[in-house]
């Protein structure tokens, strides 16, 4: 088999469409998404502070309520960032999808735990289910924290 030695300046692109293009429409299209996930959170937000005015009683129900939401918009946001990368470096990014997985997780045993608070009056059976769902959490938790100390590792090693 032949190598082609033709400098990559050289090269004639094959594809149906050129590649300039391509990047033109991916780049339109992470825009699009970029003011989607903006609208979105806006959103979120907006219906979050109404719920907590809302809520009744405010203590416990409505605080713990605003933390589960206020979670939610803090991983709209992440995602927002992480297209924003990828719309700006052309990469997406795997500590930031690692962070939205930690932030996700610790959301759902917050929620857990707090339904496991307020609700006094749950069966055996789905009590024990909230603590393996929360304990799993954990193990994902963990998980994520040590691939993201595991990326952050190899790109240390991967700059000397």
């Amino acid at each position: 088999m032949k190598k082609d030695t033709t400098p990559k300046d050289q090269q004639v692109e094959t594809s149906i469409l050129p590649i300039k293009y391509v990047d033109l429409i991916e780049d339109v299209f992470h825009a699009v998404l970029a003011l989607a996930l903006l609208g979105i959170g806006i959103g979120a937000f907006i219906f979050s502070i109404k719920r907590l005015i809302e809520t009744d009683p405010f203590f416990p129900n409505g605080m713990i309520q605003g933390v589960n939401d206020i979670l939610f918009i803090v991983i709209i946001l992440e995602i927002l960032r992480t297209v924003i990368s990828r719309f700006t470096d052309g990469v997406y990014q795997l500590d930031k999808f690692l962070i939205i997985g930690v932030i996700a997780a610790v959301r759902h045993i917050l929620t857990v735990g707090a339904s496991l608070t307020l609700e006094s009056g749950k069966s055996d059976e789905a009590f024990d289910r909230s603590i393996y769902e929360m304990g799993l959490n954990a193990l994902i938790v963990v998980a994520l924290v040590f691939a993201f100390f595991l990326s952050k590792s190899a790109l240390r090693n991967s700059q000397r």
